[in-house]
């Protein structure tokens, strides 16, 4: 059987490559890494994650949560190689990340059936199978040849962002604890008060920041699930209380209170030396990082070992070009996986991956198609992509939203949504995705 092209070893392509081949079907997988890096790069080895919870909720009541467990229960490498890493975060699945990349690496190249191919790939194959799972950083000459491959269609930009680490030694404790929102789980969480005086202060001084230079950038082009804080904190003096840095649900062993605002920092690795600042993407000037944060009263002599960044993402049209095994309407030999699909996020990339490598694994072994339904999370979020009647489209994360609701009314959210999940997963169980 003529290998399959698989162009790109993010968590799509290397999901990709693996199920094509524990199916047979031999694949080429071309990477351009560590010949040649994007600004999101920062080591050689595959699957790279930005931040440790870059997996989210493991709760069936979150559809991330279902997302993820259907993968788990299809035999997903990415999903394997996560459990095996995963860091104590409450209820998310968060991993040690060069732990995890390096699993992920050893598995793909220890396969048979896989053979890695180095280097920039500058032209698409122009015969046989191939699945483009360049990410959202795809080289300007991928991204020439991607066009001219699809005339008249058109890519979408937006820009992500992520968050600076801190060790976990240099976080002032006097003014910090360890705990989860509500208790829930267990106390994964290093939560920094600050008084109403000390938020005053801090939000002034991040409004006022200066930025680092990006070109292209409007606030109206930022994925708000990725909305940098300072432009989060411009909107309003309250808008950071009520997102990342909401206090409810925690209580200040100190005081017995809760706290006018909290910052939450969440283990970046296994021996949790190293922290994340939860929801404080950023795109920030370098000084300007450690001088505002730095006012965060239990991070005052914080010690920066990585800064936020901020870096373009590219992504297609997807309801206009694909179908919903993420093949390209009438150049089916064609398919896209991962972020490049408009599909926002590190599980969502992984299930694009999946769907469209079994779904062409099928069809090159004469076999019919599974068609995941979109009561499961793995059809509603391909269903979505290629929706033609989407007309603004926009990088989408898994949610209950695209999901048909029930048909009987279920009190309470968390109620209704496990319900939903557990009618995914009996669908689930009637397929073959084999």
């Amino acid at each position: 059987m003529e290998p399959v092209s698989v162009i790109g070893a993010g968590l799509a392509g290397c999901e990709a490559a693996w199920q094509l081949a524990g199916r047979g079907v031999p694949v080429v997988l071309h990477e351009m890494k560590p010949e040649k890096m994007t600004p999101a790069h920062h080591a050689p080895e595959y699957a790279e994650l930005v931040c440790s919870n870059s997996l989210r909720s493991d709760q069936l009541e979150n559809a991330v949560g279902l997302l993820k467990e259907e993968l788990r229960r299809s035999g997903s490498l990415i999903l394997a190689c996560a459990d095996a890493h995963r860091v104590e975060a409450g209820g998310a699945l968060a991993v040690d990340r060069h732990a995890f990349s390096r699993a992920v690496t050893e598995q793909i190249r220890s396969h048979p059936l896989i053979t890695v191919e180095e280097g920039e790939v500058r032209q698409i194959p122009d015969r046989g199978q191939v699945i483009v799972a360049s990410g959202p950083l795809t080289s300007e000459a991928l991204s020439a040849e991607i066009e001219r491959l699809l005339p008249g269609s058109r890519y979408l930009n937006f820009y992500d962002a992520a968050a600076p680490l801190v060790t976990f030694d240099s976080v002032d404790m006097d003014h910090a604890w360890f705990a989860s929102r509500y208790d829930k789980g267990t106390a994964d969480y290093v939560n920094c008060a600050l008084s109403e005086e000390e938020y005053a202060a801090f939000w002034r001084e991040l409004c006022a920041a200066q930025e680092a230079e990006v070109h292209g950038f409007e606030d109206k082009s930022v994925f708000e699930g990725c909305m940098p804080v300072e432009v989060m904190a411009r909107r309003g003096v309250d808008t950071l209380r009520y997102g990342p840095l909401k206090p409810k649900g925690l209580r200040d062993p100190r005081t017995g209170q809760t706290p006018y605002a909290v910052v939450q920092l969440r283990k970046d690795n296994a021996d949790g030396t190293i922290y994340n600042l939860v929801g404080f993407q950023t795109h920030l000037k370098w000084p300007e990082q450690r001088r505002v944060f730095s006012m965060i009263p239990a991070l005052k002599n914080a010690e920066f070992v990585r800064y936020g960044v901020m870096h373009r993402n590219t992504y297609l049209d997807s309801p206009r070009l694909l179908d919903r095994y993420y093949r390209v309407r009438g150049n089916e030999r064609l398919m896209f996986a991962g972020q490049i699909t408009g599909v926002e996020g590190y599980v969502e990339s992984t299930a694009s991956g999946f769907l469209c490598a079994v779904e062409l694994a099928r069809r090159l072994l004469d076999k019919p198609p599974v068609d995941f339904p979109q009561e499961t999370a793995l059809g509603a979020l391909a269903l979505y992509v290629s929706n033609e009647s989407v007309g603004d489209f926009q990088p989408m994360n898994v949610n209950f939203g695209i999901i048909p609701p029930l048909d009987h009314r279920v009190k309470g959210k968390r109620n209704k949504n496990a319900e939903l999940s557990q009618r995914a997963l009996g669908l689930l169980e009637t397929l073959d995705w084999t």
